[in-house]
């Protein structure tokens, strides 16, 4: 299955994300600590990285613009509790595929991470 890096400041929410992801039998790299998490993508080809959006130190999308350049192939997701217009146009912008909305709804993230490593994902919005 798929490498997939989870990128959240709050561990619980991470840890959710893993779980959900590992019982797909997907190979999963949990991070709390946005410069951790890039220096593992720039040392680990990953296929999928699931970012949260507010982080402590970095925006998420400002991490997203980080793997992109060092990888233009990863795919992306965005999470966030605080969606608004503005981050999902420029989630996608930036070359997310899909912008989900926290509670995580467990199998709508399956169905999103199922059809961008299929190659069957349109992006979404808010």
């Amino acid at each position: 299955m798929a490498k997939i890096l989870v990128l959240d400041d709050v561990a619980d929410a991470a840890v959710l994300v893993k779980r959900i992801m590992e019982k797909k039998g997907h190979e999963v790299s949990l991070f709390t600590d946005e410069e951790e998490a890039l220096e593992y993508a720039g040392s680990c080809k990953m296929d999928l990285a699931i970012l949260d959006i507010k982080l402590k130190k970095m925006n998420g999308l400002k991490v997203l613009e980080a793997l992109k350049k060092t990888d233009t192939s990863i795919h992306v997701i965005m999470l966030t509790g605080y969606p608004t217009l503005d981050t999902a146009r420029e989630s996608l912008e930036l070359g997310a595929e899909a912008y989900c909305v926290k509670p995580i709804d467990k199998v709508e993230l399956e169905r999103q991470v199922e059809d961008i490593l299929s190659g069957r994902a349109l992006p979404s919005s808010a």
